[in-house]
């Protein structure tokens, strides 16, 4: 089945990227999961969009799910988390829908100020759940012709996305922004894929 997760607006920074606003749907993940897995989405959403240059379209596959991000060349940045059966075409024309209405609401001189407690953007949540079935963005996608033209860069794995000699086992035990449960949720995940994985 097709889901959509979590959709975010960043600002980015040269070093660093602040989120504006996110909307999640973790509905399919326990109650006890929700709050790990929502603190780790943010951690990847966060890291991706810092090492996305501007005008830079990504697609970065990470154990079940992809993450989609697009950087605008104002540093206002977008990132899409779905399963793999969640359309790219369909990701990327929905992070524009998105940047473009939060840029037509907040002026740019506004994003280095803001944060996710003081930004109102009620568009976010209406479409996580309005995209669950990307054929609902038939008419989106028709709309948006130039990513035909755009070249979108699909890594692997969010260790692709990294500088060369990181490694995200190290960035998540240094991160002050994931707590110990988060930290101690991604392992047991990486344990079990790994010990299910054919080869």
């Amino acid at each position: 089945m097709v889901k959509l997760y979590a959709i975010s607006v960043f600002y980015r920074t040269e070093t660093d990227a602040r989120l504006l606003k996110t909307a999640s749907d973790l509905q399919s993940f326990s109650f006890f999961q929700r709050g790990a897995v929502q603190e780790f989405m943010g951690f990847a959403s966060k890291t991706i969009v810092e090492r996305t240059q501007p005008a830079m379209r990504q697609s970065v596959k990470q154990d079940a799910y992809m993450c989609h991000v697009y950087v605008r060349t104002d540093n206002l940045g977008g990132v899409l988390i779905a399963d793999h059966e969640y359309p790219q075409r369909v990701a990327h024309t929905l992070i524009t829908k998105v940047l473009d209405e939060y840029a037509a609401r907040y002026s740019s001189d506004q994003w280095p100020m803001q944060n996710e407690a003081t930004v109102d953007f009620p568009t976010l949540p209406a479409y996580l759940a309005k995209y669950q079935d990307p054929r609902e963005a038939d008419a989106l996608t028709k709309m948006q012709n130039d990513l035909d033209e755009t070249k979108i860069i699909l890594k692997n794995t969010i260790e692709a996305v990294l500088e060369r000699g990181e490694k995200l086992d190290d960035m998540i035990i240094k991160s002050e922004n994931l707590s110990i449960q988060s930290k101690a949720f991604y392992k047991t995940a990486k344990k079990t894929n790994s010990c299910c994985s054919f080869t």
